[in-house]
């Protein structure tokens, strides 16, 4: 009775759909191998099958009738719903809203899955969803981080940070048309960076072991506000844009960034925005140069650390009484560098050693001068300067210098001078230890630390420029266009007063949204759309007003600002005409996208897309990770067919499909193109391109538009028979 009843659905005739009881994850496996009486068949461990050995065990036959007595005390209460009238999804949340809450990403799977057709929904789930649950998963706590990805993904796409507990209402305000063909082609990028995600939170499971090296100093160093960024960088390099060695460079730039920050002392807090919107800033053209450049331009709270930044700090800074994993991370860094032999300074027997120790015995006073002592005793005895590694701290303990060098206890061989490690290297030589020695092996040390976190050697661009300058300070904005703005050190590159508004505005009702609707007679917001001629809706039903003056939005801002208490934290930066020439690329970029939409014709394509600052432009091709690209750079222009699912294997199958008719699909666009399959990449591409053309080069605009015009709509009609046949 209880198995048919409220175990399984036995009117069902598919075997897979007969279980009422829907887990995810492992523990679906896990459950349905106890349906099946083959659990002591499982080889992982999950909680279900813990649980159910659990009361096997303590149920016995003189409890059992108490047992069922509770079980028929049950209420279980069923809700029918009529598809397309009820709204599943509501009364889900409502019933949600009371008991024990959901995570967020319990929350967001039950949006993505509600109103499908069973078929739909189980496909959705086996293949969307369920490589999600397993991708995002701490493999060494066993823990699901789902909740933790959707949100960077999310602060990727937006360049805004979801609260943690808000998650799931970003994304639903996101994706509202879920029958959209871009909501699946989304769905598709999720499931597609997830991959990436496993990178980033399981260093273990990257196979190449420079990458992974890298990926678990990040990973040690917790620099976990660093994923949104790093899941486009690594999506970047598996498609081909980036070799190994630059996404190599990337991962050390990162950690330079933030080692030095560290070190300096630079508030960890602005980081997270520092890094929202940080890929927003990066040249598909010059990759790494245009990172490096973005980062060494940042100033006051996100600056990046200079050498003498570095070296003023680095001479003072107690780098001893730090968290372990930091202090383990530099020690690891600094005796490995240029190494042949790798050392695992982990190792329990090597610790950190004093060599000015912290409780000096009576020869330190004999041997130094009382303000060496002093100076060792009050400023430096926890500094790198003073530090070193040894297998022999507890022998060394507070002996002498000449003690500590020398120690060959039992031929033990626990001095300096028998050490092969290069921090030792220096105090094999030296006879004494005073402030002179110590300051001869910091700069030696300094020059290390240079050449391991490195300060990006990137020619600065010198243009003339526009003052960056506070809202309070920037005059009027009639008849100007932005280049970019500054809000609480996230730079946003955007040209439309307008849209900076609304995005300083929705910043503030997300900090405070009490204090925004405290004072309606200054600010006007609340919830009648039809109080406003041009309503703009931020969260939870609010409205503001849009339709104004650029002088007016400023005044509003600098209200706003001063109740928020926030005078220095908006920033603006107009932009010029004299600015407009081949220095400022993403200008350039811009102008010519401006110019060639309104030209495109006899082709529905790109209707809907607006100029960026990027050389390329893209748009679906009606089906999930299909698109057609336009592409702008100084040595060619290009029209692409670009193949970038999940899936590389379904990628290289649907190219060699294409390939197949490669006769056909050229002869209908009326010329021969470029087939570029990427084995090593996942993406695979079909190109028409114009060489010989530049850019920044203003004569070469008008071939550069006529081959771009004129050729999208036979391009688009050469694959169009191939798109409406395929099955994924």
């Amino acid at each position: 009775m209880l198995y048919n009843m409220f175990l399984v659905n036995q009117y069902v005739e598919n075997e897979s759909s007969k279980l009422k009881l829907k887990q995810t994850d492992n523990n679906s496996l896990a459950f349905k191998a106890i349906m099946n009486s083959t659990e002591n068949q499982f080889q992982s461990y999950s909680n279900v099958i813990e649980n159910y050995s659990f009361f096997r065990e303590i149920i016995k036959l003189d409890n059992f009738q108490t047992l069922l007595n509770g079980l028929k005390r049950l209420i279980f209460v069923e809700i029918s719903l009529e598809r397309g009238k009820d709204d599943p999804q509501r009364i889900f949340e409502s019933l949600n809203s009371t008991g024990l809450e959901l995570s967020q990403s319990d929350l967001i799977r039950n949006f993505i899955l509600m109103d499908l057709e069973p078929k739909e929904q189980n496909r959705i789930f086996e293949h969307i969803w369920n490589p999600i649950e397993e991708n995002a998963r701490d493999l060494s706590k066993q823990k699901s981080l789902v909740s933790d990805y959707i949100r960077d993904y999310l602060t990727l796409k937006s360049k805004k940070i979801p609260n943690k507990g808000k998650v799931y209402l970003e994304f639903k305000k996101l994706y509202v048309n879920k029958s959209d063909t871009d909501f699946s082609q989304e769905l598709e990028n999720i499931k597609t960076l997830s991959l990436h995600y496993k990178k980033l939170i399981n260093p273990k499971t990257v196979l190449d072991p420079k990458l992974r090296r890298e990926l678990e100093y990040i990973s040690r160093l917790e620099i976990n506000v660093s994923y949104p960024f790093l899941l486009q960088v690594f999506e970047d390099a598996e498609n081909g844009l980036i070799d190994n060695e630059t996404l190599l460079k990337v991962l050390k730039l990162i950690q330079a960034y933030t080692w030095r920050r560290f070190v300096v002392g630079l508030p960890t807090n602005a980081l997270n925005k520092i890094f929202m919107a940080l890929y927003s800033e990066i040249d598909q053209e010059d990759y790494y140069d245009s990172l490096a450049l973005a980062l060494i331009r940042k100033r006051g709270s996100s600056k990046f650390p200079t050498n003498q930044d570095l070296k003023t700090a680095l001479k003072d800074r107690d780098l001893y009484n730090i968290k372990s994993k930091n202090r383990s991370y530099m020690f690891e860094l600094l005796e490995n560098h240029n190494n042949r032999e790798y050392v695992d300074t982990s190792n329990e027997k090597i610790t950190i050693e004093h060599i000015f120790p912290q409780n000096p015995n009576e020869d330190w006073s004999a041997s130094l001068s009382l303000e060496d002592f002093t100076m060792f005793k009050d400023n430096f005895l926890n500094t790198i300067g003073n530090l070193t590694l040894s297998g022999n701290n507890g022998a060394l303990s507070n002996k002498s210098f000449e003690a500590k060098k020398e120690m060959n206890t039992n031929d033990g061989e626990q001095g300096y001078k028998f050490s092969r490690l290069w921090l030792n290297d220096y105090l094999k030589g030296i006879e004494r230890w005073s402030i002179n020695e110590f300051t001869e092996r910091f700069n030696i040390i300094y020059d290390r630390f240079l050449n391991i976190w490195q300060y990006p050697e990137v020619e600065i661009p010198e243009v003339d420029q526009s003052p960056e300058e506070s809202i309070f300070n920037s005059g009027s904005p009639t008849h100007k266009k932005l280049e970019y703005f500054i809000l609480e050190d996230t730079k946003v590159e955007e040209t439309a007063i307008s849209q900076m508004y609304i995005y300083v505005i929705e910043i503030l009702f997300e900090k405070n949204a009490q204090l925004l609707l405290k004072d309606q007679n200054s600010f006007k917001i609340n919830k009648v759309k039809t109080d406003f001629r041009t309503p703009h809706e931020l969260i939870n039903g609010y409205f503001i007003e849009t339709n104004m003056d650029s002088n007016s939005k400023f005044s509003v801002l600098k209200r706003l600002l001063s109740l928020f208490e926030m005078e220095d934290e908006l920033i603006i930066k107009f932009s010029l005409d004299s600015e407009v020439d081949s220095k400022s690329r993403f200008v350039v970029r811009r102008n010519f996208w401006e110019q060639l939409l309104p030209q495109v014709k006899n082709t529905s394509l790109f209707s809907n897309v607006n100029p960026t600052k990027d050389h390329w432009l893209s748009t679906g091709a009606g089906t999930t990770g299909l698109s057609y690209v336009m592409i702008i750079t100084r040595k060619y222009a290009a029209i692409e067919f670009l193949i970038s699912r999940a899936s590389k294997q379904e990628n290289k199958i649907f190219y060699n499909q294409l390939l197949q008719n490669k006769k056909n699909i050229e002869n209908s666009f009326g010329g021969s193109l470029s087939w570029e399959e990427l084995p090593d990449n996942k993406a695979s591409r079909v190109r028409a391109v114009i060489e010989d053309v530049n850019l920044y080069n203003n004569e070469d605009w008008s071939q550069m538009s006529k081959f771009l015009v004129e050729n999208l709509p036979e391009f688009e009609r050469a694959f169009i028979p191939f798109v409406e046949k395929i099955k994924f």
